[in-house]
Parts: structure tokens; C-alpha cells; sequence
């Protein structure tokens, strides 16, 4: 059986924070007070944490509870983008506004915004297609996709109206606006003899070195390339097609590899990846928001890209 705590529980566990009492959150999910009580003594249990303080006045959030609570909070707007992101692709051919995005924003940042822009315009079902940059920018300068073409196909027939891209140069007949910057970061195993390193990793020393990298056409790739312009250069180790498949094999120990800090973060926090520190190589790029010059955005689409770029 999963060690897993349901997210129910985890929902009522917040609600308890943020309401005052448990039996306030019962209320509020719709449960009786009893049936809460054993959900939260079942999480205490699963956790080994005590997460209330039962009184005769009633029941709070201990010291651990609330720590929990946040990170509890933390799991369930994960979850929600999960969620948001899914529909996104799944609805993607009937919607009424769709976006394409590269991996990385599409993974960490488009979740975030599609809920705010649900929020505002709930009428609005949004299509995702999660593709590298330059594809991106393919089927936002192509309007209306060609059938004939297997990336373009991937449009559906419907207008791409608005794209995210984190590559370093915009395509011609494309507008742009900045929307967010992300850095990107050295990791490896913590076996690999870099991950116990006393000297800062140098950048002519990173090119020299066979990486796993992600592959052409994707931002991340031509961001290195642009940073790594006039060194020597040693060919890739493995040249993959997604984020997820570059953390694998860098975790596997089978090289060094370079992806947005945003990819790894949680990888780096509990361990299963180091990051190397760096110097005398700028890895810092811009993600932006792509569209079709002189085609006004629609209400939907000026929503989302006012959402977007907001600090």
C-alpha cells in the first residue's frame, strides 16, 4: 500500500489552518466532525506526526500541523496544475483558446496561469500543445496548421493563437514579450566525481566535457549552444527529447547535464541530483511569450499573456 497521504486528507488539513478548527473544515468539505477526526488521526498515523491539539474548546493545528499545512498547500496547487494542464492537452482540438508551449514553461510555468485565467474567464476552455520552441513558433507563425506537416499536423486544424518559448532569438514574424527569466544549471549524480568537486566548474572545461543534453530545436539546446559559441566543443554524450528523460539518464550517472533550474529543483532538493557550481559562463535566459505579427490577440489570448507577464 502507498506510504502516500491522500489529498483529501491533506485539503481538510489546510482547511483547518485556514478556517480554525476541524470542525469549521469538516463543515467546509462536507463531511461530519467525526469522519474528519479520523482522517486526520489516520494522516497522523501515516506521517508519525502530531498534527492536532484536541481540546475541550476544540481542535487546532500543532506546531507540526502547521509546518505540514504548508506543505500540504504546496502539493495540493501542484496537483491542481496537474490537473489544469491535463484537461489542457486533452481538450486541445475543441477549445476555444489555443496555446502552445515548450516543455519547460509548460511543465512549471502553464499550469500556474491557465488557473488564474480560468479564474477570470471560467467560460473559456483552453487547448495545450507542449512541443520544443522551435515547433512552438511553427505553429504560431503557421496560424492555421497544415495538414501535410507531422508538427504542424499536431495543431488540429485550429489556430495556435499564442506560444511560450525559452530560446535565446524569436523567428522572424513572430512579436514577443518577456514573461519570465530562468537559469540554467549544471547537475549530475551524487556519485559523479563533480558532485564532490573543490574548484569551481570553469565554462571551457564544461564544453570539453560529453553531456546529456536536450535536443535541437528545444530552448534549452540553443541556449548552450549560444553559450558555448567559440569553444572547443566535445559532441554530446545523449542528445534526449524531454526534461524528464535528461534528469534519468544524469541520475544514472551517465554524464554531467545542463537543464532549467526549474526542471531540477526538486531533484536537487532531496538529493538525487547535485548542481555544480559555475563560473565564466552565462546560462540565464529570457521566456517569452510568441505571437503572429500584426494579428491582434484575441480577449482570450491578451488575458492570458497579460496573466503571463505579470512579476
Amino acid at each position: 500500500m502507498s506510504t502516500l497521504p491522500d489529498l483529501d486528507s491533506l485539503k481538510l488539513l489546510v482547511d483547518v489552518g485556514e478556517l480554525g478548527s476541524l470542525g469549521r473544515a469538516a463543515r467546509a468539505s462536507g463531511i461530519a466532525q467525526p469522519s474528519a477526526s479520523k482522517r486526520i488521526a489516520h494522516l497522523e498515523r501515516r506521517l508519525g506526526l502530531p498534527l492536532l491539539e484536541r481540546t475541550p474548546r476544540g481542535s487546532t493545528l500543532t506546531a507540526e500541523g502547521r509546518m505540514v499545512a504548508g506543505w500540504a498547500a504546496q502539493v495540493l496547487s501542484a496537483a491542481d496544475g496537474l490537473m489544469r494542464g491535463a484537461q489542457a492537452v486533452r481538450h486541445s482540438e475543441a477549445a476555444h483558446l489555443r496555446v502552445a508551449a515548450s516543455m519547460t514553461v509548460a511543465e512549471y510555468l502553464v499550469p500556474r496561469w491557465l488557473g488564474e485565467l480560468q479564474s477570470r474567464l471560467p467560460e473559456v476552455q483552453v487547448g495545450l500543445d507542449v512541443l520544443n520552441s522551435s515547433e512552438v513558433a511553427a505553429l504560431v507563425l503557421a496560424g492555421t496548421p497544415d495538414a501535410g506537416d507531422p508538427v504542424l499536423r499536431r495543431g488540429g486544424g485550429r489556430r495556435v493563437e499564442l506560444g511560450f518559448v525559452e530560446g535565446p532569438s524569436v523567428a522572424d514574424g513572430l512579436d514577443s514579450r518577456v514573461v519570465a527569466t530562468d537559469r540554467l544549471v549544471v547537475v549530475v549524480a551524487p556519485g559523479h566525481p563533480w558532485a564532490r568537486r573543490r574548484t569551481v566548474l570553469r565554462g571551457a572545461e564544461l564544453a570539453a566535457t560529453p553531456l546529456v543534453v536536450r535536443e535541437p530545436g528545444s530552448g534549452t539546446r540553443e541556449t548552450l549552444d549560444l553559450a558555448f559559441r567559440g569553444m572547443h566543443r566535445a559532441s554530446p554524450k545523449l542528445e534526449l527529447g524531454s526534461n524528464s528523460a535528461v534528469k534519468g539518464a544524469a541520475q544514472a550517472g551517465s554524464a554531467p547535464a545542463v537543464l532549467s533550474g526549474h526542471a531540477v529543483e526538486a531533484e536537487i532538493a532531496t538529493g538525487r541530483l547535485v548542481e555544480v557550481p559555475l563560473a565564466g559562463l552565462t546560462l540565464v535566459r529570457s521566456l517569452r511569450a510568441v505571437w503572429r505579427r500584426g494579428r491582434p490577440l484575441t480577449a482570450p489570448a491578451a488575458t492570458l499573456l497579460s496573466i503571463a507577464s505579470r512579476p
